[in-house]
């Protein structure tokens, strides 16, 4: 691993984070757009806007310059948020060389297509191995050296257990999947139930609606991921059962956090302007929607997420039509 050069291109908190792992076991240099942001990390082994009190490897260089991250690069890494990703793909095409694995850390869709960003990459990029690395994975507690694990999937069997010792740090355990597809959705679906459950907090909801809402949420997400060529079994694991508890659950949540405001009365809008990072769940509901009309597939608690979201209704209103609807049997859909 230590023959392989590294280029990682975002530099907010998983970006980042990403980077600090990396660089313990190979050279990498992050880009990041904002020079300011490159300074302090190259000078104070920093980056407080998004990790603060956290301390990065000295070894981990920053530039701003996107052609010195990947010209070099063995691997490129992308953690740019999911409505700029093909934008900045199309800037590295213009640098990267041949054959070069392209690893997505970003859980989104793209709103105007609906794909997920390997579907961009391997459309952007045609030839280059493409992967996602994904699952219950808090930035700042990874940082802080807490115990975590993750998942690194690629089609290709014999390239993904190569690049699993690249991310691989300490208390970091990264796990191999050849379920492209359905660890990606899981990544991007779990953003949409958090913000169910955050509803469900901001509006005094208890532990049992929480279970209710991620136990039921992720019967939704594997219905579509299913339907979509994921496989069943992905979802009960890291990149879906695990990222979804994570996600749900934790204070850092920005997905949670902007569900618990929308069960306060704000509106989105609000919401956006008061948040620093990006919260992808609310920028994927329309896709997701799309999506399972598109499969014939059934997402009562997506579908009134994204009511809440596109201002149809409120959080309130949804939560009060919960308490109406019959239960069926537990396999069928609602």
């Amino acid at each position: 691993m230590n023959n392989l050069k590294v280029g990682l291109l975002g530099g907010g908190s998983w970006g980042t984070t990403v980077a600090a792992l990396v660089a313990r076991n190979a050279p990498a240099t992050l880009w990041a757009r904002n020079p300011d942001t490159v300074r302090e990390i190259n000078q104070q082994h920093s980056n407080e806007t998004y990790l603060p009190g956290a301390r990065l490897p000295e070894k981990l260089r920053a530039t701003a310059d996107i052609g010195d991250a990947v010209a070099g690069a063995d691997v490129v890494v992308m953690g740019i948020p999911s409505q700029n990703f093909r934008n900045v793909l199309q800037e590295v095409r213009k640098h990267i060389r041949p054959w070069v694995p392209v690893i997505s850390l970003t859980k989104g869709l793209e709103l105007d297509t609906r794909m997920r960003m390997t579907e961009i990459v391997a459309e952007v990029l045609p030839g280059h191995p493409v992967g996602v690395l994904t699952g219950p994975n808090l930035a700042r507690e990874i940082m802080a050296g807490q115990a975590a694990a993750s998942v690194i999937a690629m089609e290709d069997a014999i390239i993904v257990r190569e690049l699993q010792c690249l991310f691989s740090s300490g208390l970091f355990r990264v796990y191999t999947n050849t379920d492209v597809i359905g660890c990606e959705l899981g990544g991007v679906l779990k953003n949409i139930i958090a913000i169910a459950v955050g509803m469900g907090d901001g509006l005094g909801a208890g532990d049992n609606t929480r279970a209710a809402l991620i136990t039921r949420g992720l019967a939704e997400m594997t219905r579509l991921g299913c339907a979509m060529g994921g496989k069943a079994e992905t979802f009960s694991g890291l990149a879906g059962m695990g990222d979804m508890i994570a996600t749900c659950t934790s204070p850092q949540s920005r997905n949670r956090h902007v569900g618990m405001e929308l069960g306060r009365g704000k509106t989105l809008e609000t919401i956006a302007a008061e948040m620093f990072m990006v919260a992808e769940g609310a920028k994927s509901a329309p896709a997701v929607m799309a999506l399972a009309k598109h499969y014939g597939v059934e997402m009562p608690i997506a579908s009134d997420v994204y009511k809440v979201l596109s201002g149809e209704t409120s959080a309130q209103r949804i939560f009060r039509g919960l308490l109406r609807v019959s239960a069926g049997a537990e396999s069928e859909p609602g």
